[in-house]
């Protein structure tokens, strides 16, 4: 077993999560070894208390430190979206291998350039789009990719929170284009783009509207409010490659809506639907099995996740005792972890770079106003 040297910038919740997914990792699997050498953060307080607590040998207030540390092979960017282009570009650029939060950057042509560069330096690259491990999107890619559901014509998805539904909130970096680059698309929205990335393939063209709900924000410690930049709902038309269609949704001003991670897919010979609010139930609809049962028999049936689901048997050992959102993260981690092995994953950087130029599509076709292509169809 290989050590894996980590090095983390951003000491903020993120950077939390991805270092306990990193413990948890070693002491789950047995064959992970990470090892936590530096984290770095702007905020000296902050970064030397989150040292102590995660188990970091050292510490310090400047990222690039990080990125040219011979003892580091690992560097994990867990900062606002704007800062994720230069770190990880410095951290390819010193041949370190790379893990980055979601999204990659705030464009498609930006995550394109360090996808292009990750190629070219032969390194792990790993974009954090943790639902893609969620044993329940890995089972709805198993029945699509065997044909279970015949072909499949549409995808209905849609991922709501209410999070920021109270105007009274203040304003903070993610309402601010030149820091988030967009609103619920970029925030929420990437991770039901990455789902649909790894179960369908490629969106060739889009068409979006989008909604600013709550358009001023106090501006915390001030009497004053600043602009809301960007969405607050979002919702676009899409047309795939393979030729299914489908609509996408996503809003951070959803009344109730807690983590409303849903998407149904149907096939000509069955269909799937997956709550993330539900997140051990996978609801599916065989049409074989339909007209065997007419009538007051027929309809979907609830499959409970369970051992024969990829990545469910790490935490539990019989179906219907549910795991958690943060095991996929543990499972996340393991899987960077093995890829510095040489194991295979999906989440690099050309896949990011794919969900980064839908996004950058959306936000253009609203303002054209017009069906826009996806440049990433030709990247890869």
């Amino acid at each position: 077993m290989k050590e894996t040297k980590i090095g983390l910038i951003g000491a903020g919740w993120m950077g939390r999560a991805h270092t306990v997914a990193f413990h948890h990792a070693g002491m789950i699997f047995g064959d992970d070894l990470p090892v936590f050498e530096i984290i770095a953060d702007v905020y000296e307080e902050q970064v030397k208390e989150a040292a102590e607590s995660l188990g970091y040998k050292r510490y310090t207030t400047d990222w690039r430190a990080v990125v040219t540390d011979p003892a580091v092979t690992l560097v994990d960017v867990a900062t606002p979206n704007n800062m994720h282009f230069e770190m990880v570009k410095a951290a390819l650029e010193n041949g370190k291998h790379v893990f980055c939060e979601k999204p990659l950057s705030l464009s498609g042509e930006e995550s394109q350039i360090l996808a292009e560069l990750a190629k070219e330096k032969g390194v792990v690259n790993y974009c954090g789009f943790s639902n893609l491990m969620n044993p329940a999107n890995q089972y709805v890619k198993e029945l699509v990719e065997t044909g279970e559901l015949g072909e499949i014509m549409r995808i209905h998805a849609t991922y709501d929170q209410d999070m920021l539904l109270d105007p009274k909130l203040p304003l903070t970096w993610r309402h601010v284009n030149e820091t988030a680059g967009s609103g619920a698309l970029g925030d929420l929205c990437s991770h039901l783009l990455s789902v649909s990335q790894m179960i369908l393939g490629d969106i060739k063209e889009v068409i979006g509207i989008d909604s600013v709900v709550v358009p001023e924000r106090p501006i915390a410690g001030s009497d004053k409010t600043g602009k809301v930049e960007n969405d607050d709902i979002i919702t676009f038309l899409v047309k795939y490659k393979n030729g299914v269609i489908g609509d996408f949704s996503s809003s951070r001003v959803a009344t109730g809506r807690k983590n409303y991670f849903y998407y149904e897919i149907q096939g000509t010979k069955g269909t799937v639907v997956y709550d993330l609010e539900r997140m051990c139930e996978v609801q599916v609809y065989f049409k074989q099995d339909a007209d065997k049962r007419k009538g007051r028999d027929s309809g979907f049936r609830t499959v409970l996740l369970n051992p024969e689901h990829k990545g469910y048997k790490y935490f539990q050992p019989a179906g219907g005792i549910a795991i958690g959102f943060d095991d996929m993260k543990v499972l996340q981690a393991h899987e960077l972890m093995q890829a510095m092995a040489g194991g295979e994953y999906a989440a690099n950087f050309a896949m990011a770079a794919k969900v980064d130029g839908v996004a950058s599509a959306v936000l253009k076709s609203l303002k054209s106003r017009t069906w826009e292509e996806c440049c990433n169809c030709s990247w890869f």
